[in-house]
């Protein structure tokens, strides 16, 4: 098959276009928001309200009578943020710290999403959606949905850059310039359980955390600059959902775990690439 033939074959169906677009989309927006969750350590808190949203998910799963569309992304919008405020309320002080805060969070809020859609005699099949995505599932209003979310983080990272820059790298300074770092850091949280509930359809739940963090983590490799991490990231979250689309497509294996493996494939092809350099600088 020509190179034509390959890239050409799977989008001439509508429903593989709008899965394409959706992956492109993903990818982009959570390699920029997972920048700020790799710089400010905050990758378990990613993965925790990831499985957070799954009460709402689980709500809007059942009101619907088992059907799987597009009111997920409202119930899990809901969780998410609840959760990320829950999160900051029992953080706020020194007597809850911050991992077991998220741990409480992560564990009560997951266990009751597996016990409302238990409650649906179908939920076998429709809870692995939920967990692993169904990109091939994307209508035209989840793909809208979806851009209407990320341009919403986007715009609001564009806008508050320079103080995310500042609560991530220098708290003090933070402080010392009156920035309303409480209300900042509970926005980055909010953005996050956004970039989540947007992914939701395309990689799922139980994949999200790869998404947020591996980009941003090979690209932390190669650049130290936040705005050359930010671009670099966005990338590679772009090019492994292109390259997992296709090899998804092309040896029949779910679309999520394929994008996931394709970022740790980069990511491990970053890792030799400056461990090698180290260790020419170190022998000259």
């Amino acid at each position: 098959m020509d190179p034509v033939s390959f890239l050409a074959e799977p989008l001439q169906y509508a429903f593989i276009q709008r899965g394409m677009l959706a992956l492109i989309l993903v990818g982009g927006i959570s390699a920029v928001v997972g920048c700020f969750v790799v710089v400010r350590g905050m990758s378990f808190f990613g993965d925790a309200l990831a499985h957070s949203i799954l009460p709402g998910v689980a709500i809007s799963y059942t009101l619907s009578g088992g059907y799987v569309a597009s009111n997920l992304f409202l119930g899990g919008l809901g969780a998410g943020i609840v959760s990320a405020l829950v999160i900051a309320w029992l953080t706020r002080k020194v007597e809850v710290k911050e991992d077991s805060a998220i741990a409480i969070v992560y564990v009560t809020f997951f266990a009751l999403g597996i016990a409302i859609v238990s409650t649906q005699d179908s939920y076998a099949v429709d809870l692995s959606h939920i967990l692993f995505g169904s990109i091939n599932g994307i209508s035209q209003t989840d793909l809208l949905i979806v851009a209407a979310m990320g341009a919403i983080v986007l715009l609001i990272i564009a806008l508050l850059y320079k103080e995310f820059q500042i609560i991530n790298f220098d708290l003090g300074l933070a402080h010392s310039l009156r920035l309303p770092v409480e209300f900042l850091r509970v926005l980055l949280l909010i953005l996050v359980a956004l970039t989540i509930v947007a992914s939701l359809q395309a990689v799922g739940i139980a994949l999200m955390l790869a998404l947020l963090t591996t980009p941003a983590v090979t690209a932390r490799l190669l650049v130290k600059r936040l705005h050359h991490m930010i671009f670099f990231a966005c990338t590679v979250g772009i090019l492994s959902g292109v390259v997992g689309f296709y090899a998804s497509y092309y040896l029949d294996v779910p679309s999520g775990a394929c994008i996931v493996l394709t970022t740790s494939v980069i990511f491990g092809l970053a890792f030799l690439l400056q461990s090698s350099w180290n260790l020419l600088r170190e022998s000259r």
